[in-house]
């Protein structure tokens, strides 16, 4: 549903021509390579173009939202609101769809009428694509109220993850040996610290860059600082299972995610450590921030495209 929500953008925003043609090349050959590829049935290169493709969507689909001026600070900060505003109505919708489904499918349970062949071929495959067109709608007709809600989101879940990352390190350094760790606890690792990028993304778009420095920009150092000790252990663990056990498409494609979000991090609290003293502007946060965005798209492109090529499909 990406490529339609793009498409809406494109008519709203009355995007001139040649970047609508751009993004729909370059979706055109993603679409040739995912669908050509003899992937094997069952591999992990088919699982990773997989889980890879839709953040290469999500850079086509911010190429046509920001009319193109990909390379624009503004618009790229643009995009991540967006982003972010799409995150909460989606997430919104999706709980009142699933109220509603519930108590829809127990009314049938009530006369002995079984939901589920309906929910499964119908209700998800057409409302899940339908609520993110909506959301998308819906960003746009109320960035108002959504900018109202996202300071007091991202205050109250920053020191939340916080609490979060501080409880994970114990657990991940108890863990023993760390090419012998558990591959699910650095699979939620991974994700986690993603969670810390965006809602550091977040946080960031929605404050105001004349506002003075204050307790929330060093919780925010604080939220970096640990997101960073839990990369490096991470990162040790996954070298380590590389060295003993060989590399493999999905080691490489998480150490590969791992060092960008090292260095995403690194550069972050740098600079947000220099804010806090004085000596840097919080514009030189927001640069770095949403400069650093379309290294994620174009490793998440290398994926798709070249690491069935390197290990064969497999």
């Amino acid at each position: 549903m990406i490529p339609f929500v793009a498409a809406y953008f494109a008519w709203k925003r009355r995007v001139p021509a040649r970047v609508p043609a751009v993004a729909g090349g370059a979706l055109l050959v993603l679409a040739v390579v995912v669908n050509a590829y003899p992937f094997a049935p069952g591999g992990s290169t088919g699982t990773l173009a997989a889980i890879h493709t839709p953040v290469v969507l999500w850079a086509l689909l911010g190429v046509v939202y920001v009319e193109g001026r990909w390379r624009s600070h503004a618009g790229r900060m643009d995009f991540v609101r967006f982003t972010g505003e799409l995150v909460v109505y989606l997430t919104l919708l999706a709980l009142g769809g699933g109220v509603l489904v519930g108590l829809t499918a127990a009314l049938f349970g009530v006369i002995d009428v079984d939901l589920e062949p309906a929910l499964e071929s119908w209700i998800l495959p057409f409302g899940v694509p339908g609520a993110l067109v909506v959301a998308a709608w819906l960003v746009e007709a109320k960035k108002s109220v959504v900018e109202n809600i996202a300071p007091v989101l991202t205050r109250v879940f920053t020191p939340l993850t916080i609490v979060m990352l501080l409880a994970a390190l114990p657990v991940l350094l108890s863990a023993g040996d760390l090419a012998a760790a558990d591959r699910g606890l650095l699979i939620l690792m991974d994700a986690i610290l993603v969670l810390v990028l965006c809602l550091v993304l977040y946080s960031i778009s929605a404050r105001d860059p004349l506002a003075p420095r204050g307790l929330f920009d060093a919780l925010q150092l604080v939220l970096l600082v640990a997101a960073l000790a839990a990369d490096a252990v991470l990162l040790t663990a996954m070298l380590t299972r590389i060295a003993e056990f060989g590399p493999s498409p999905n080691k490489v494609a998480a150490l590969g995610l791992n060092l960008l979000l090292l260095t995403h991090l690194a550069r972050a609290a740098w600079l947000t450590g220099g804010f806090l003293r004085g000596r840097r502007s919080f514009a030189a946060i927001e640069r770095w921030q949403t400069g650093f965005l379309p290294v994620y798209a174009l490793w998440a492109a290398v994926v798709v495209v070249v690491f069935p090529l390197v290990f064969g499909f497999a």
